[in-house]
């Protein structure tokens, strides 16, 4: 078969194209140009697609002894993720910037120029599994796992979509890269939002949007007890950075329970007003088997490495409703909601919907 290797210049993406070849696979390597000006983007290792990651992706490519390119999708990038990333926090939602990447970007953009150029499938170095069966699973290491930010890729997409180390934890892909000779085994994994370049989100938000003062009221008394310079530097559940002028009349901690664009106010309360018992998403997406007809008992989780709990979900054409059998803390629209079926196999990814309450 002939596979495209998304190769990002870290050890997981370089090691999932090594083993596409050993499998047999005509595999040839691609790395992502994202940034429009590549020195606006974080350096070092900490990052995601650095001005270092190219070169460190053509160097495995030689080692592993495939072909290999640079695609450029700065202008794609911005647009849908990007520009995305802005519009939903302008919005008061908190959005997930590589959800929209893998989406937008390597299982659409990039899926489709591959399709179109004669390749069969797409691999990258997600931890996640997709077997025979199609269905798509957690990794065998939970601590690495990615479903989460699969879950938004449809049948078609996951059809030509390759995970090679779904099987694998991240130490075993340590050492197998090591064992290849691959200089990228001991480098560290990203973090941070790769178009962030000093990590600053509310500075990167501000010098887009502006300065918008407004209120910080709080949700008990509705009394005004600080101010903010835009609603969109907050989001749900945050503690710290609040500007409170006064405490709370019991002393308590204060969190950010909801922002609203239309009036440009941050409500604030205890952190029990940010239990949940129902959440409700939009735009679902049904990859588990056929669409059920009524309830189903899954297990809902909210947010990357986030907590999982066992859930009651209804899915219609518009969206997906779950009533959670426990609460949830500091659900945040804009997330993904992802819905699993225990299995003993790996847990199965039924769907998943953008949370909008």
């Amino acid at each position: 078969m002939r596979v495209l290797a998304a190769m990002s210049g870290g050890v997981d993406s370089a090691v999932a194209a090594a083993r596409a070849a050993q499998a047999g696979h005509d595999v040839t390597g691609v790395h992502l140009a994202l940034a429009r000006n590549p020195q606006t983007y974080r350096t070092g290792a900490r990052g995601c697609c650095t001005v270092e990651d190219a070169r460190d992706a053509r160097r495995a490519a030689d080692v592993i002894g495939i072909p290999f390119y640079v695609w450029d999708m700065a202008d794609q990038f911005h647009a849908d993720v990007v520009d995305d990333f802005v519009a939903e926090y302008a919005a008061g939602r908190t959005p997930n910037p590589c959800l929209r990447c893998n989406e937008k970007i390597k299982f659409a953009a990039v899926l489709d120029r591959a399709v179109a150029l004669g390749f069969d499938a797409v691999v990258t170095g997600h931890h996640a599994r997709l077997g025979p069966d199609g269905l798509l699973r957690r990794s065998v290491d939970e601590a690495k796992d990615q479903s989460y930010v699969l879950a938004v890729l449809d049948r078609a997409q996951l059809d030509r979509a390759m995970f090679p180390l779904g099987d694998s934890t991240k130490a075993q892909v340590r050492i197998e890269a090591a064992e290849r000779g691959l200089a990228v085994a001991d480098k560290p994994d990203s973090h941070d939002i790769c178009f962030i370049a000093d990590g600053d989100t509310r500075g990167f938000l501000t010098e887009r949007l502006g300065s918008a003062p407004g209120d910080v009221v709080d949700a008990a008394t509705g009394a005004v007890v600080g101010s903010h310079d835009g609603a969109y530097g907050f989001t749900v559940g945050q503690r710290r950075g609040l500007g409170l002028g006064a405490p709370a009349p019991d002393g308590r901690p204060r969190y950010v329970l909801s922002i609203t664009p239309v009036s440009n106010t941050v409500t604030v309360g205890p952190a029990e007003a940010l239990d949940v018992s129902t959440v409700v998403g939009e735009r679902p997406v049904w990859i588990g088997g056929p669409r059920p007809d009524g309830p189903v008992e899954a297990m809902l989780q909210v947010r990357a490495h986030g907590s999982v709990v066992p859930a009651v979900v209804e899915v219609g054409a518009d969206g997906i409703r779950a009533e959670l059998r426990r609460p949830l803390r500091a659900v945040a629209a804009g997330q993904a909601m992802v819905v699993y079926r225990p299995d003993p196999a790996g847990d199965v990814v039924l769907g998943s919907a953008t949370i909008t309450g």
